[in-house]
């Protein structure tokens, strides 16, 4: 007489292969929507629309997303952190402060953000311009809130604070801004 192995833990049973499998499908499909392109500009003339890359927020989306970063100083830096709750890393914090305060965010990474919205030379920052920071490819962000300071999650073990431009540190880095 045949007799059927007894499932132990060690052993998963045909449901829980199944669940696993399914589980792993759908992490990778996850991932793969993560690290897709973000859609194309939108079309239309709804404030908040990006058509041809010209900035269509108001300038009271503009101070609405400089007001809401600023209120975020002193929330925990965490690496891939995207919420209050959890921490934020500097992408995270920008995606954050967008999509809650205008209703879009811009891409997920700092790199990619070099092809949101428009190129706005430093003399001319308004309040809600995206700040990067890097040579030839940008490693680190930040939303500009103002009178020559910048909202960003700096690093490991510190906290998203308020800086200046002009410090000692960030006027040697080479810098760009982007108009969303």
């Amino acid at each position: 007489m045949y007799d059927a192995p007894v499932p132990t833990p060690s052993s998963p049973t045909t449901s829980q292969q199944w669940l696993l499998r399914l589980l792993s499908i759908a992490a990778c499909l996850l991932f793969i929507g993560c690290a897709s392109s973000p859609p194309g500009p939108r079309q239309g003339g709804s404030p908040g629309a990006v058509i041809g890359g010209t900035s269509l927020l108001t300038p009271e989306q503009s101070n609405s997303v400089a007001i809401h970063a600023l209120g975020l100083v002193g929330t925990p830096y965490r690496y891939g952190g995207n919420t209050p709750d959890g921490g934020f890393d500097c992408s995270g914090l920008i995606g954050y402060v967008y999509l809650n305060s205008v209703g879009e965010a811009p891409p997920r990474t700092v790199a990619r953000m070099v092809g949101f919205g428009a190129p706005v030379p430093m003399s001319e920052l308004r309040t809600g311009d995206l700040v990067l920071f890097g040579a030839s490819t940008p490693s680190h962000a930040g939303i500009y809130v103002g009178n020559g300071r910048f909202v960003h999650a700096p690093s490991t073990g510190g906290v998203v604070r308020l800086d200046r431009l002009d410090g000692v540190y960030w006027s040697r880095q080479v810098v760009q801004a982007r108009r969303p």
